[in-house]
């Protein structure tokens, strides 16, 4: 609120951005007399327009009537003043206000895109791709070859923001958007199990890159833990240790042993109970969980995998649920089954699946070549070394390798049928 004297020796008030609201001569309305008082609010509270409240003359009573005499001045109330129109508005303001009805400004990685940026190509792009991103972090799912793209659209816009205005962090930020793209698209191609930049069919894998190490951790595991020799013994050892691998615990039905096992899941469980590997229930014998039906499942415990003890292996819940569905998948094959597949051939599927390349080549390539040690193999399957030819050529029989499986120098070597690539561990 402003006060000031006007072109005729007039006392006046500003209003806001509407000139003069209320006039007085000067010289009178002492502030013994019929003085003014002004206030920023109006009567009553709240930030209303501004007022000039006349001071009662003395010896009247306060909003008694009468004529002017003299000693006091009539003072007229000012009127209210009406809001300003959006025309008196300055420019910036109304730019405010209409961002703010209409929600945010353009924005990419943090960063306020400009209405005037040019070339307007490139604002648009910005602009679009701000609400890509957050698209995409609304999706249910992640999508890593879309988000790849997404990180490759960034690094070219945000290069060509840098060279438009000089800016260097700009460019910083650019040269990140391009990193993360290739790291994006390596995280894309691992977990497809194909070379990054390879022209060949994209595979669905069941299992990750790290999911197959740990899933070759277990395998190693079992080789050199299992309490019993036999294959049988094994192939039990393997499976219900998927199932337990976290919690020390793990539920079995009979359908589950009777599938790995055949007629002889009664006498394989029992003989992990008797020598301690495994505990059942009490009251609960190997027979009555041959019994167990998939609403009534056998809990069993094996104790080496209990969180209290020293424990051989790590991973989340998400994994382990992997993994035994992996190796769910590799013993229960239609194909293993149609031929009758024993407990070894289908260790030898499952150690076979483990430990091969994305294009589904056995063995990595160190210094040892191509292929497995045929040692390690058979010690994994229950098998002697110069068994593991016959079993091998069962599954090629069964189209679970293809046909060019060789032994000779204690390394087997061949690689999976092109139906069993999604079930490779991705060396």
């Amino acid at each position: 609120m402003n006060a000031g004297t006007g072109d005729g020796d007039g006392l006046f008030v500003d209003g806001s951005d509407r000139g003069r609201t209320g006039r007085v001569e000067a010289g009178r309305g002492a502030a013994t007399g019929g003085g003014t008082v002004m206030f920023s609010d109006a009567p009553g509270g709240g930030s209303g327009p501004a007022s000039v409240v006349p001071a009662p003359a003395p010896g009247r009573r306060p909003g008694a009537a009468g004529a002017a005499g003299a000693g006091t001045t009539s003072v007229p109330q000012a009127r209210h003043t009406p809001p300003p129109r959006p025309d008196s508005v300055p420019a910036k303001s109304r730019k405010t206000r209409k961002a703010g009805k209409t929600g945010r400004w353009a924005k990419v990685a943090q960063r306020i895109v400009p209405d005037d940026l040019q070339p307007d190509v490139l604002r648009v792009e910005l602009t679009e791709l701000g609400d890509a991103f957050r698209a995409y972090q609304r999706r249910p799912e992640p999508d890593l070859a879309v988000l790849a793209e997404l990180h490759d659209r960034k690094a070219r816009a945000f290069a060509l923001w840098a060279d438009v205005t000089a800016d260097t962090s700009l460019q910083e930020e650019a040269d990140r958007a391009a990193a993360a793209a290739r790291t994006t698209r390596e995280m894309d191609a691992h977990r497809h199990g194909v070379p990054v930049g390879g022209d060949g069919p994209v595979i669905e894998r069941l299992l990750t890159r790290s999911q197959g190490v740990h899933a070759r951790n277990v395998l190693e595991c079992v080789r050199v833990g299992s309490p019993l020799p036999e294959a049988e013994a094994r192939l039990a050892v393997l499976m219900i240790t998927l199932r337990a691998a976290r919690a020390g615990t793990g539920n079995v039905t009979g359908q589950d042993l009777s599938g790995w096992l055949q007629g002889d899941a009664e006498q394989v469980l029992q003989a992990l109970a008797d020598v301690g590997w495994l505990l059942l229930p009490e009251d609960v014998t190997a027979d009555d969980a041959l019994m167990s039906r998939p609403e009534e499942p056998t809990q069993v415990t094996v104790p080496t995998l209990i969180p209290t003890q020293p424990r051989p292996f790590f991973f989340g819940k998400v994994t382990r649920a992997r993994l035994s569905g992996w190796a769910q998948k590799v013993v229960g094959d239609r194909k293993l089954r149609k031929k009758k597949a024993g407990p070894a051939t289908r260790l030898l599927a499952v150690y076979t699946a483990a430990h091969s390349r994305p294009d589904g080549r056995l063995g990595g390539a160190g210094e040892d070549g191509d292929g497995l040690a045929l040692d390690t193999v058979a010690s994994f399957c229950g098998l002697r070394p110069e068994d593991v030819a016959e079993h091998a050529g069962l599954l090629v029989a069964a189209g679970w390798l293809a046909e060019e499986v060789d032994t000779a120098g204690e390394r087997l070597r061949g690689r999976l049928a092109e139906r069993v690539l999604p079930l490779s561990g991705l060396l």
